[in-house]
């Protein structure tokens, strides 16, 4: 039996655990066999700890022997992206500057993860300081799917063995879209909450205002068992929304009658590729099959706003790493140390001017969002970008990236990729749909009844192309 676990959802294994028909020493050492055979040709994970991970497992076995469960995530095997602290171990962020750097203490998500019973496997791989490049020692993770393919960018280890069975869920973070990128390529399920849902306590960070930590899972109920333990405030982040935690799991999926879908046709389908462009309508309507109305909308222009992004993110950034920057210049990659050079060229008074027309579009959005419950659009405007083309970053792959991330990133808004389909050559695509603030209840609800009307995030890689090496 152990041979096809690593093909379920979490909640699926997690019920296989409850009823004792596996055991989570076994779960354990499947998983560990199937990323031993598979981790050299893909590369998720940064660092692996098998036996610490044999010990949290015995020590579930003996609880759930015992009748103690502490919930769903009780005995499962989980990894989480390397810029979140597990006292003891390395935390490197795809970095050199911090090969030697050593965690005291755990993130705040870290000890709830196992205080809920998950077994850590270990930390995945992304590039470098959760930016734009991988650089050595670090490797860039292959997509299962095509490893021509490219497998997102920052959280692409966490997607990459999700995708692959190396792992029943992980965390990652989203500062552009960092979730939703990898989630979409890999055909994944991606949430990136409300900013201030989860501690950012112990995590590397990126730029403070604009970093979401999230889940990435199979499913939007997977999604939603994970958000549950995370999420909530944090004495030690005082940033962490003091919002009540709703259940995420609760709600009705058979129906989203009187649920209202903005739909803005013109955004969704100028400078789209055609398959993704299906993929949405395809969403849209099987949304519509469950009850919900879709509306159409007009969304507020982004495009200044999204290259605002990438100057709010220099000068957060030059802030984060003020104490080896520049005084560590030669051992940062090109694109990261350009990042942090565009941030101490900033002057106030510009820096000033982007947060105020960040405030006045999060207004604009927010009034939208008071048309329509939830937001749907693609996760990406072109679906399965090569490895080749994504290395010659230009403007036409800065716009296809960001056009659909960055505005929520900015927002604040939450977002859920789901899943939507394929392309001809069997390239994942992914959808996105966006709630209201702190609206993940009703967004995780959305995307688990999408999911009870298709299969694509049932859909497994079959990792044929390693037999031609």
């Amino acid at each position: 039996m152990t041979a096809d676990l690593h093909t379920l959802e979490l909640l699926e294994v997690s019920a296989l655990l409850t009823s004792g028909e596996v055991s989570p020493v076994e779960l354990l050492e499947a998983q560990l066999e199937r990323i031993a055979e598979l981790e050299p040709d893909l590369g998720a994970y940064a660092l692996l700890l098998p036996e610490r991970a044999r010990q949290q497992a015995r020590r579930v076995e003996q609880e759930l022997a015992r009748g103690q469960r502490r919930g769903p995530l009780h005995g499962v095997p989980l990894g989480i992206k390397d810029i979140f602290d597990i006292a003891g171990f390395r935390t490197q962020a795809g970095m050199p500057v911090r090969a030697e750097h050593v965690a005291e203490t755990s993130a705040t998500v870290v000890t709830r993860l196992e205080e809920a019973g998950a077994v850590l496997l270990g930390k995945q791989h992304l590039t470098e300081g959760v930016y734009a490049e991988y650089v050595p020692p670090f490797r860039a993770p292959r997509n299962p799917w095509d490893p021509r393919r490219c497998a997102g960018r920052s959280s692409s280890g966490s997607a990459v063995a999700v995708a692959a069975g190396l792992g029943f869920g992980s965390l990652g973070s989203d500062t552009a879209g960092s979730i939703r990128m990898p989630a979409a390529n890999n055909g994944v399920t991606g949430l990136k909450p409300t900013w201030g849902r989860v501690s950012r306590h112990g995590t590397v960070e990126l730029a403070a205002t604009l970093d979401h930590i999230g889940p990435i899972a199979r499913s939007a109920a997977d999604a939603a068992a994970l958000l549950q333990v995370v999420a909530g405030p944090d004495p030690r982040d005082p940033t962490a929304s003091q919002e009540p935690v709703p259940g995420y799991l609760d709600g009705d999926t058979g129906s989203l009658a009187g649920v209202r879908v903005g739909l803005d046709e013109e955004w969704i389908s100028t400078d789209v590729d055609s398959e993704t462009v299906a993929a949405t309508r395809g969403a849209a309507d099987a949304l519509v099959s469950l009850g919900a109305e879709v509306v159409p909308v007009r969304f507020p222009d982004p495009s200044e706003l999204i290259v605002d992004l990438t100057g709010v993110c220099s000068v957060q950034t030059a802030v984060a790493h003020a104490d080896t920057y520049p005084a560590r210049r030669e051992e940062y990659g090109s694109a990261l140390a350009e990042l942090l050079d565009a941030g101490y060229r900033f002057s106030a008074m510009d820096y000033q001017r982007l947060l105020l027309r960040r405030a006045e579009y999060r207004g604009r959005l927010e009034a939208l969002m008071a048309t329509a419950d939830l937001l749907l659009v693609p996760a990406l405007a072109h679906a399965g970008m090569t490895v080749e083309r994504m290395a010659r970053f230009d403007e036409e792959v800065f716009w296809s990236i960001m056009r659909f991330t960055a505005p929520f990133t900015m927002s604040g808004h939450p977002t859920l990729t789901v899943p939507g389909g394929f392309t001809a050559d069997g390239t994942p695509v992914g959808v996105q749909l966006t709630g209201r603030l702190f609206g993940e209840q009703e967004l995780l609800r959305a995307g688990r009844a999408f999911q009870t009307v298709t299969d694509w995030h049932r859909r497994r890689p079959d990792l044929g192309w390693r037999a031609a090496g």
